[in-house]
């Protein structure tokens, strides 16, 4: 499995961002609330981040070669999938969390208590992001010696 490509983490949080500041001009226009996510969104975001980043973590023991440190071939490839799915994820959480806030920030008026969620959720779905980047890092074999001239 390759690595998540920066311009494709980019491209998705671009496409969530258009995305959601559409549907939320769409819903205001036609009469409707916006969308404001819950705060319980970021506390659950935060919790999975820290979750991909723990369970990377026996698989990056096993990775640098810590003696006695083993770990089951089924988890670690099941925990690079968790974390590149985290980091898609993350990206578009983000994107749409973004596309939220310009919307937001764009009224004339802002809805009593709907910044704080929307700031908090931008910020839960960078975490996500990050941390699956982190997971999907930590899950790296180094090369062999032989090969880092490679």
């Amino acid at each position: 499995m390759k690595r998540t490509n920066l311009l494709h983490i980019a491209l998705l949080a671009l496409i969530a961002a258009v995305g959601a500041w559409l549907v939320e001009t769409a819903l205001v226009s036609a009469g409707r609330a916006a969308i404001v996510p819950p705060l319980t969104l970021a506390i659950a975001l935060l919790v999975i981040a820290v979750a991909v980043v723990a369970a990377a973590v026996p698989v990056r023991r096993v990775a640098r070669g810590k003696p006695g440190a083993r770990v089951d071939p089924i988890y670690a490839t099941r925990v690079v999938v968790l974390a590149k799915a985290a980091s898609l994820t993350g990206a578009i959480l983000t994107g749409g969390a973004a596309g939220i806030l310009a919307f937001l920030l764009t009224r004339p008026v802002i809805g009593v208590g709907s910044m704080v969620p929307a700031v908090l959720a931008a910020v839960a779905s960078v975490a996500v992001l990050i941390g699956g980047l982190i997971a999907e890092n930590m899950c790296r074999i180094p090369p062999e010696p032989d090969q880092k001239d490679q």
